[in-house]
């Protein structure tokens, strides 16, 4: 997520730079054809290229609305996990007690508790930064010549070794060989609360109310999963730029005759007038292509890695930690 007031204007040209130079090539095809075989061959009329401009422009519209819908329902999602994750801890604090047990032994019950959670929150973020193969993984990676190296912790720091900070090697063992270790965790958290209610350490209300909040933990991973894995439908992430490029090929043929108009020696204007405005359209196209994967791990992303750091601060807080992380400090106005 970028986080400053603008992005700079060479990052943006530069970032979506191939949209204008393919614009200037179509724009000296058709420049090519007028002088070699005559404005009377290649000619076309204005209303055929507004009435697709015109399409094009409400078809790019309703694409970035559906793809900013996306994009702030996943961020909605993981407001929801930062303020179930902070009741969950307040209710883990407020209802483990028991008169039998002393201090130390209730802190360690707790402890485990949210750590787990925290487990729980690892998963789920390492298993929505796994790439899918309509993300766009492999083109973030070639942006590193104009985008800083942001290094997500996903991507350079392996699970397992952050697991173990958090949940015993017994049940890092008991993880192993499933596909979504995330639910897995929860459940590990409901048997937990179960066997605490057994001991007299919660009563039925209490653990209900615990067994609510881990519920909610579902309900928000099962949303965020929507999202993950299944994909913007390909037939509006492909028809706009079939639409441009169609666009592009019929746009220069217009822009001759026009300037043929002014004078002769203003038809060569086509190229970087077709650049421009064709760059114009693949840029908005960009956009919205761009925000269809709110989890992949690029820079328009939600930052679940900032959001997670967080929820693990105000945790551990809880818990009077020693060693409280910092948190995730953006990269020239980038946040992960």
């Amino acid at each position: 997520m970028y986080i400053e007031r603008h992005y700079g204007y060479w990052t943006t040209i530069n970032w979506s730079r191939k949209g204008f130079f393919f614009g200037l090539v179509t724009g000296a095809v058709a420049l090519i054809c007028y002088f070699t075989l005559g404005s009377k061959c290649f000619f076309v009329p204005w209303q055929p290229v507004l009435l697709v401009g015109t399409a094009l422009a409400f078809y790019l519209g309703f694409k970035n609305n559906a793809s900013y819908d996306r994009l702030w329902e996943a961020r909605k999602i993981w407001g929801a996990i930062v303020n179930n994750s902070r009741s969950f801890a307040a209710a883990v604090f407020g209802f483990v007690s028991a008169p039998d047990r002393t201090d130390t032994e209730l802190h360690d019950i707790r402890r485990r508790l949210i750590l787990r959670h925290l487990a729980w929150l690892t998963c789920l973020r390492y298993q929505l930064r796994t790439p899918r193969q309509w993300e766009h993984t492999k083109e973030a990676e070639q942006f590193n010549q104009y985008f800083p190296d942001l290094k997500t912790p996903e991507r350079h720091e392996k699970m397992d070794d952050v697991l173990k900070g958090l949940l015993s090697e017994e049940e890092r063992k008991a993880l192993e060989g499933y596909s979504n270790k995330a639910t897995q965790v929860l459940k590990r958290q409901t048997l937990d609360i179960g066997e605490l209610h057994g001991k007299g350490l919660l009563n039925d209300f209490q653990h209900i109310e615990l067994q609510k909040l881990v519920g909610m933990m579902y309900d928000e991973q099962g949303k965020s999963e929507r999202i993950k894995n299944f994909p913007f439908p390909r037939q509006y992430a492909t028809i706009p730029m079939l639409l441009i490029k169609l666009m592009s090929l019929l746009l220069p043929f217009a822009l001759v005759a026009e300037f043929e108009k002014i004078g002769l020696h203003y038809v060569w204007m086509t190229i970087p007038f077709n650049g421009v405005v064709t760059w114009v359209f693949i840029l908005m196209e960009m956009i919205g292509d761009y925000s269809e994967n709110p989890f992949e791990g690029t820079y328009n992303d939600v930052p679940i890695s900032s959001i997670s750091r967080t929820i693990e601060i105000d945790l551990k807080e809880m818990l009077n930690e020693p060693n409280v992380p910092a948190p995730l400090q953006p990269v020239e106005g980038m946040l992960m």
